[in-house]
């Protein structure tokens, strides 16, 4: 096995090995990239306050004044809406004594950000209410109004959601983004709206729940009521994947296949599969992840039971149109069908993936003061009627991994093997996990760009 490990202030494979366990083979990952604490704390240092993330969804703050707060880490920032065009981000922290200025999600009456603590305001815009209360006991030099704004963030928008950076001097989002957005715009992500959104507490490195996603192969292993009579045979949903710039990665079917043979195999089909079998699928999905094959769209599989041997597929997707196009629905155009099923991965902690003018969506981010532990949220959006779309959405709440009410079959299998993977890994025989570069780079792709961070 190649060095995973490297004397610092060295270069190994173009790696930035002054960085600790740095990744200098990208077969393997030292295992201690999720469970040391000191990697934990530089991460937290070094990437957090530096990298682009979505914070929340637009629909969260659809009204002037409406905020929200989104954390990582030991990290706090307010995502507020100021104007029906503008949204701005600030550091979470009173000017006087730093005390944190709101919490969860709200609104701030009258236009006007208030401290909890000695009634300091601001205006939406982060600019400070002169006079602050109780101004006459400071000196002039310390009250300047340039210096008594709250902090900003930067601020970009895409695909529905708000993603900020404390890093004032860090490249613009979209610059940030390439080459998702080109990819995924077609598919109207932008304008989905949620369908349902959890969260869940987990054992285990924000990293580890991530990963669990960024492959396709564990079908066989994790889901295997998906997989049916295959076994072994069972082809891999996700044989080409690419690593881009900056962390990012997809998983796609060769972009250079037919349409029509790319459709059956992101629904898991085979060329020679029958209404029956399809539908048996769909239902799994629909019953046991309920995201992004939805009760509408089994009304459409419902009803194509009895299609001739080999005709399931086209139909499916004229009457998916035609359903959707009745209902006031704009599905994507037809030329880029070819990106359902694809699987985006949003370095550092982001997901999307899409299907059927639908998509689930994945976040996870430390939620303590040490490694093995995370907060990972799931949300469903879909495409509603235009002119219909539905207000400000309600987080569906936090449930165990192991809710049955709470999260459907194939959550919880997922779930349940991320802890089991942070538990092994704790044990001393196993020095670095092994990847397939074929199946798995885009893991060790988000560790390499994770190390470029570690390293300024």
């Amino acid at each position: 096995m190649a060095s995973i490990t490297a004397k610092a202030g060295t270069k190994v494979n173009g790696s930035f090995a002054e960085v600790p366990f740095a990744v200098t083979d990208r077969t393997f990952i030292p295992r201690e990239r999720y469970i040391d604490q000191s990697f934990f704390e530089l991460e937290n240092e070094k990437l957090w306050p530096h990298v682009w993330q979505m914070a929340c969804r637009s629909e969260e703050i659809p009204n002037v004044g409406d905020f929200v707060e989104y954390w990582v880490a030991q990290y706090s920032v307010l995502i507020v809406r100021t104007n029906t065009d503008e949204i701005k981000a600030f550091q979470n922290q009173c000017r006087h004594r730093g005390t944190q200025l709101a919490e969860g999600c709200g609104t701030f009456r009258g236009g006007q950000i208030v401290c909890p603590f000695h009634a300091w305001r601001w205006h939406l815009d982060g600019s400070p209410s002169i006079p602050m209360y109780g101004h006459e006991g400071f000196e002039d030099r310390v009250m300047n109004p340039a210096d008594l704004r709250l902090v900003e963030c930067q601020v970009g928008t895409w695909a529905g959601c708000v993603f900020i950076n404390m890093d004032l001097k860090a490249p613009p989002l979209l610059e940030f983004l390439r080459p998702v957005p080109e990819n995924l715009d077609p598919l109207r992500l932008d304008a989905m709206r949620v369908n349902w959104w959890k969260g869940v507490r987990l054992k285990a490195n924000w990293k580890l729940a991530l990963e669990a996603f960024m492959e396709g192969w564990h079908l066989r292993g994790t889901h295997t009521q998906l997989t049916g009579d295959a076994g072994d045979a069972f082809p891999n949903p996700h044989d080409f994947q690419r690593s881009y710039p900056n962390g990012h990665q997809s998983l796609a079917k060769d972009p250079d296949a037919d349409v029509k043979g790319t459709v059956k195999n992101n629904m898991g089909l085979g060329a020679s599969s029958e209404a029956e079998t399809a539908i048996s699928f769909l239902r799994m999905l629909n019953e046991q992840l309920n995201s992004h094959v939805l009760a509408k769209d089994m009304h459409i599989a419902e009803s194509l039971r009895s299609s001739p041997p080999g005709e399931f597929s086209k139909r499916f997707i004229d009457e998916l149109y035609a359903w959707n196009a009745g209902a006031g629905i704009r599905l994507p155009d037809r030329d880029v069908i070819d990106r359902w099923g694809s699987q985006w991965s949003i370095f550092p902690n982001f997901k999307f993936h899409p299907l059927y003018g639908n998509s689930i969506a994945y976040r996870a981010r430390p939620d303590s003061t040490e490694p093995g532990h995370c907060y990972f949220e799931m949300w469903s959006l879909t495409l509603y009627p235009e002119g219909y779309e539905p207000g400000k959405p309600e987080f569906g709440g936090e449930f165990a991994l192991d809710d049955e009410d709470g999260w459907p079959l194939i959550a919880r299998q997922d779930y349940i093997n991320i802890e089991r993977q942070q538990r092994g890994l704790r044990m001393p025989g196993l020095a670095a996990t092994r990847l397939a570069k074929k199946y798995e780079d885009g893991i060790a792709n988000s560790h390499v760009a994770l190390d470029s961070y570690l390293a300024r």
